[in-house]
């Protein structure tokens, strides 16, 4: 069953891609596709683990720890509602292309959840990665698409080189690649798997200083957007961080580090967000920040509360992506100074509010209380670490805001999209996962959850809440000012800081460039150095050839020639000699009968003696003939 959470979705995606390009039929069948997988995720939490046998002593393991149960349920309940939007919303053209590879992401991320070992883990990162690639360059036919695609896989796979070494490293130091044998591992060794894991989650999950490469992630399709930000790719670095922090823990340094990288984050992608005008990049804005108070959670020692905030943050992130896709398609752009769609997109509108109060911590939403819960277990690291959490809380609060007012506030914008049925259901579904989710504020509710998927919840200071609604309502009011400013990080120095504060270009030019410039060198080398005795053997060839064939025109054809000529010479001789012979032979024959005849006819004169003469001469010739022969 376990395994079957990754072949369902990969053979569904595979099925799709030779199957009806209708966009009806492709909803439906990706939508049975999730559901099946969806059930087989809440199957498989009875399902205490499986081993493949590879071949040369390499196995694969599957298992579902609590945390990683709660992912696998996850990933299919949202991507079903972003399949469905996906099949009505984007443009026809290679729309069979992008539903077959979402099915195959989904399966990816499935695997990389079951994984219990790093050899399995690495399968699903790479096939995620690949996925991700693809549909980030969905409109390969546009200049920007295949450019960001390249950007984005080349400035994660930097970081995914951290996983290998892990993976290396707990070889070396257990003589396998399970999880559980990390205990085994010498300190060492451990700290460099931790180091190596850490590496990996921060760029998967669009942590400093990797985050940039989710602004180039937005040239891809929105439904695209919405399942890598909300329930894939960029989980991943959040959910592998989570899922080993049990056996990372004795590393030292491993907590504080994930905290300092998750806060640096929080803070500046809440800087970036808030003055971000483009509708999709301040989400992924937004997706960093958040990313990176579950690395808080996790460096803590609470990764229950880390998942809890990732199972929330799908939900809601997934909505408002969607929301901006409905916004942007109406405007021509995303740029929030064209929205304002209040009036003419009230459902989607309502539908996004529910996201953003969700992304702003507004109680009584779910979103609202693992944040605070975040806010708790910073606290038991230190009070300072919870204020600077808070500090996070207000900026998400400021750009949830911002985004909503700016996007769905009452305005008189021209445009002429309306969202469809299938759209409308799946913004609806998802706000009211989002509401639901409401629960989580009750205690025994979110005390069940946590004996059930054995984690620990931080006890909350008194003084945590009330400073975090007082910040969270001074980030509204920011916010709503904000909004009003159409022209916010358009211009001077605010453009050059809603991009990621130069970030982009610190990457592109010790990392991409690099990269490129690398790849074009081994290009090289390849082309005139390594193939260069393989040419140089074909060239030699083609001139021995021509040589072959110069001497053959010269010798060969010469003297085929010369033979034909002396052919037809010799049968033009021969013609005279031969129809002589041919007429001779006949014609002699003929004559010497005749003449035999002529001298046989006057031996018949009629006279006796002549006879007899002619007799006596012939016995004599006999007896003579006798006598020679005896002697």
């Amino acid at each position: 069953m376990l395994w079957g959470l990754f072949l369902c979705p990969v053979a569904g995606g595979l099925a799709a891609a030779i199957g009806p390009r209708a966009r009806g039929w492709l909803a439906v069948w990706a939508g049975g596709v999730l559901a099946s997988t969806l059930v087989l995720a809440i199957l498989a939490a009875s399902d205490a683990g499986t081993v493949l046998r590879w071949g040369g002593g390499l196995t694969l393991r599957a298992g579902l720890t609590p945390l990683a149960h709660v992912v696998a349920m996850l990933v299919p309940a949202v991507a079903a509602m972003v399949v469905a939007y996906a099949a009505q919303h984007e443009h026809r053209q290679g729309l069979r292309r992008m539903i077959a590879l979402t099915l195959v992401f989904v399966g990816g991320m499935e695997l990389l959840v079951i994984a219990a070992d790093f050899l399995t883990l690495l399968i699903g990162w790479e096939l995620v990665g690949a996925c991700s690639w693809a549909l980030i360059g969905h409109r390969w036919h546009e200049g920007a698409p295949p450019a960001s695609a390249n950007y984005a896989f080349v400035v994660t796979r930097a970081g995914d080189l951290g996983l290998f070494l892990a993976a290396m490293a707990t070889f070396a130091g257990s003589g396998s690649f399970a999880f559980a044998d990390l205990a085994q591992v010498s300190p060492g060794l451990l700290a460099l798997v931790a180091a190596g894991v850490l590496l990996s989650a921060a760029s998967k999950s669009g942590q400093m200083p990797f985050a940039p490469w989710l602004f180039r992630a937005m040239d891809g399709p929105t439904s695209v957007s919405a399942l890598l930000h909300a329930a894939t790719m960029v989980a991943a670095g959040a959910y592998l961080l989570a899922r080993l922090q049990p056996m990372l823990a004795p590393v030292v340094w491993f907590g504080p580090a994930a905290i300092a990288i998750g806060l640096v984050t929080a803070l500046a992608g809440g800087v970036v967000a808030l003055i971000q005008p483009h509708a999709k990049k301040l989400l992924a804005g937004s997706t960093s920040a958040h990313y990176g108070l579950m690395f808080v959670a996790t460096g803590a020692g609470y990764p229950l509360i880390a998942i809890l905030h990732l199972l929330t943050h799908g939900f809601f992130k997934a909505l408002l992506f969607l929301a901006a896709g409905v916004a942007g398609e109406r405007a021509g752009d995303y740029q929030l100074r064209h929205m304002r769609f209040g009036r003419a997109l009230p459902l989607t509108g309502a539908a996004s509010a529910v996201g953003a109060l969700a992304l702003a911590g507004v109680p009584p939403l779910g979103g609202a209380w693992t944040k605070e819960e975040i806010v708790s277990a910073a606290g038991h690291h230190s009070a300072l670490l919870a204020i600077a959490v808070t500090l996070a809380g207000a900026l998400s609060a400021a750009y949830a805001t911002r985004f909503q007012l700016a996007a769905f506030g009452r305005g008189d914008v021209e445009g002429t999209y309306q969202p469809g049925a299938i759209e409308k259901t799946a913004l609806l579904l998802l706000a009211l996962a989002s509401l639901a989710l409401s629960l989580l504020w009750v205690p025994a509710v979110h005390e069940g959850l946590a004996r059930a998927w054995d984690g620990e919840l931080p006890h909350a200071e008194s003084w945590e809440l009330p400073l975090s609604l007082a910040l969270i309502v001074g980030g509204i009011l920011a916010g709503a000012a904000l909004a009003r400013r159409s022209a916010l990080g358009t211009q001077g120095v605010t453009s050059n800081a809603a991009d990621w504060l130069g970030l982009p270009t610190l990457i592109d030019t010790s990392v991409t460039r690099p990269a490129f410039a690398l790849a074009s060198t081994a290009a090289y080398v390849d082309d005139y150095i390594v193939d260069a005795p393989a040419r140089g053997a074909a060239t030699f060839g083609r001139a021995a050839a021509r040589l072959f064939a110069r001497g053959d025109g010269a010798v060969v054809d010469r003297g085929v020639r010369a033979s034909s000529a002396f052919g037809r010479w010799l049968a033009q001789r021969s013609s005279g000699i031969g129809e002589w012979l041919a007429d001779a032979v006949p014609e002699g024959t003929a004559s010497g009968v005749g003449t035999s005849g002529h001298l046989a006819v006057r031996m018949q004169t009629g006279m006796t003696h002549q006879y007899y003469a002619t007799i006596t001469g012939g016995i004599l010739l006999i007896v003579a003939l006798v006598f020679w022969g005896a002697a």
